[in-house]
């Protein structure tokens, strides 16, 4: 079967693409459990809809010789399943992007995995679609994986459900199986907020009620997939939603042009109209809007313009330009909920990467109040997330970011988090609303700031941050330092990991979530000191780098020093001054780092510190002179 030819005889090839882009588009994804044969329907309808060319059937023919499962028969899903990982495990892994056309409308499916390592993936294809196809095996009903992936497609906004049946064949086309899985299904969903659910049985392997009506299902009088597809209402009010632009570049390439660029996410804009930068909240109008073919009087949500403004403004990438009369909400705190991806668990207190549709920015999760069982719905106390899992969060940025709520526009309430060592994508969240303090506390203005308090003291404020194992030796030139310091009259103070644990700290235990908010209660109290004009002296383990980093990003450039005392671990338990590396061998000390936890060392110091034979005397008066130097 080859894929219908155009003729450009008498204008044939213009009519045809002139008809192709006056049809609506609708997005849709198929999700499901494993080998719920996603990846088959998809075939299934390029295949029925003329879409496959000759050498694509050929080589689908070949390969299904080789890797396929449905003995002589084509094997569908290698349409999809691209990657050789996918053809030899017959799992799909990646989001595969497929698209195709009726007489009746334009369709862009994403063929989700069903497997429960690559639920990121599956958030990904939810995150833009209109519809869900879901699909059920017959054999297997609706499973763990069926419910997760409709409980996210509805976090991430989608309305209309197909549930698709499937394999309906190898249950003799049973009416019952059908009812009873629907009925389950309908059940489940019923407070997931969906607009429509329309049930259809299907064998996506031989065709039944994909593209045509099944004659061996005569008790079935609703639609066909292809056919609810093409009928089904597409709920697009991005137009009428308020004036969303976010500045993905600041275009100047010459001394007589400055435009601003980027996909307008909702709303229509022309020119004379007036618009506000979010965050600074200035006002100004658009002079022009400018394109590739040339300038345009108005433009609309999902058109690529370059806006060009009346008056010069405070707006750079990250920023948004607004309705005036509708503004978003700007705030450094929010409540959100959260889809953890990472095979390591969520730490409430670490410091992620928040990415939005164009800001980056650090953020911290400060609390979380709940996890999502995704077969009751029920809200479980929760202190960490794993991979998969759904919680509601609160998170604080490190300054505040311009965004609406997900309810109310799914382009600017949406975001990421990011490992700021790894770059891995590690979550997904949904923006709930703005936390209420956010609003109501603001920064007072002081009179006497950082340079008057250490000027007064004749000295430039500074953190050093030693960091080593038990035993190390930190305390002990961290203490050494701080009296060579005093004895030349510096204001100092030194925050010791021990001595904090007797107050600020006591109420924390050693898991890896206590020691990150060990760390960045630490940290926020030197950066105090260090607004004093202090030269504060931090003595901690801190094991790990996504900390440290936190504290160091808290502080200007150049006054963060990071001291890695570095001592074997070998020789810190022999020295062993508490006697706990023997008690942590013993397994009378759970988490004890270098043993039972891990210690992750720095990378680049600014002072690295070899122990081994060495005076401690010598290694302070190294940093003392280091601190002159500079």
């Amino acid at each position: 079967m080859a894929a219908n030819p155009i003729s450009d005889a008498d204008g044939d090839l213009d009519r045809y693409l002139a008809e192709q882009e006056n049809k609506a588009l609708l997005r849709f994804l198929t999700c499901g459990s494993v080998d719920d044969g996603k990846s088959t329907l998809i075939g299934r309808l390029l295949y029925d809809t003329k879409l496959i060319f000759e050498d694509q059937l050929a080589a689908l023919q070949s390969d299904s010789a080789k890797y396929g499962t449905a003995g002589a028969d084509l094997d569908f899903a290698l349409l999809v399943d691209g990657l050789e990982a996918e053809r030899e495990q017959g799992i799909t892994i990646d989001v595969a992007y497929r698209f195709f056309a009726t007489p009746k409308r334009k369709f862009i499916v994403a063929d989700t995995p069903g497997h429960e390592e690559y639920t990121r993936n599956m958030a990904t294809g939810a995150s833009t679609a209109d519809l869900a196809v879901v699909l059920v095996d017959s054999r297997q009903g609706v499973l763990k994986q069926t419910r997760r992936h409709s409980f996210i497609a509805s976090l991430l906004g989608i309305r209309r459900i197909v549930l698709a049946v499937n394999k309906i064949d190898l249950v003799d086309f049973s009416r019952e199986t059908f009812e009873t899985i629907v009925q389950e299904y309908m059940e489940f969903a019923a407070t997931l907020g969906f607009k429509s659910i329309t049930p259809i049985p299907i064998s996506a392997r031989h065709g039944d009620n994909v593209t045509f009506r099944s004659g061996r299902m005569p008790w079935f009088d609703g639609p066909t997939l292809l056919g609810h597809l093409e009928t089904v209402p597409v709920d697009s009010d991005e137009l009428a939603k308020p004036f969303r632009f976010p500045v993905q570049l600041v275009n100047r390439p010459n001394l007589d042009f400055r435009g601003y660029a980027g996909q307008i996410a909702s709303g229509r804009i022309a020119v004379g109209d007036k618009v506000t930068a979010a965050k600074s909240g200035q006002q100004t109008t658009v002079a022009r809007i400018v394109t590739y073919d040339g300038d345009l009087l108005q433009a609309a949500a999902g058109q690529a313009v370059t806006l060009v403004l009346k008056d010069e403004i405070e707006l750079a990438r990250g920023n948004l330009l607004v309705d005036p009369a509708a503004r978003p909400h700007v705030a450094d705190q929010l409540q959100a909920h959260l889809v953890w991806f990472d095979h390591e668990d969520l730490i409430p207190g670490r410091s992620y990467i928040l990415r939005t549709e164009t800001e980056s920015v650090g953020a911290t999760v400060t609390a979380l109040k709940y996890s999502v069982d995704v077969n009751s719905f029920s809200h479980e106390a929760a202190k960490t997330l794993s991979m998969n899992e759904v919680g509601v969060c609160n998170l604080s940025t490190q300054h505040p970011i311009a965004f609406d709520s997900y309810a109310e526009n799914r382009t600017t309430g949406n975001f990421v988090l990011i490992d700021r060592f790894s770059n891995a994508t590690v979550g997904a969240g949904m923006i709930d609303f703005p936390l209420r303090r956010a609003q109501n506390v603001h920064w007072q203005a002081l009179e006497i700031d950082k340079a008057a308090r250490a000027a007064q003291k004749h000295q430039s404020p500074v953190v050093l941050w030693f960091t080593g194992l038990s035993g190390s030796g930190k305390s002990t030139v961290a203490n050494l330092v701080e009296k060579i310091l005093h004895a030349k009259g510096k204001h100092t103070f030194l925050l010791d990991g021990d001595n904090v644990r007797h107050g600020l700290n006591r109420d924390l235990g050693f898991t890896d979530a206590d020691r990150v908010e060990n760390i960045r209660r630490v940290a926020e109290v030197a950066k105090l000191m260090n607004e004093a004009g202090l030269i504060v002296l931090v003595s901690f383990i801190s094991p790990f780098r996504s900390e440290r980093q936190m504290a160091r990003e808290m502080l200007p450039e150049g006054e963060f020093i990071e001291v890695f005392v570095d001592t074997p671990i070998e020789e810190c338990a022999r020295r062993d001054p508490k006697g706990l590396y023997k008690r942590a061998k013993a397994g009378q000390i759970q988490n004890f780092t270098g043993i039972s936890s891990p210690y992750e060392p720095p990378e680049q110091p600014e002072i690295h510190l070899h122990t081994v034979g060495r005076d401690p005397l010598d290694l302070a008066q190294f940093i003392e002179r280091y601190l002159d130097a500079r």
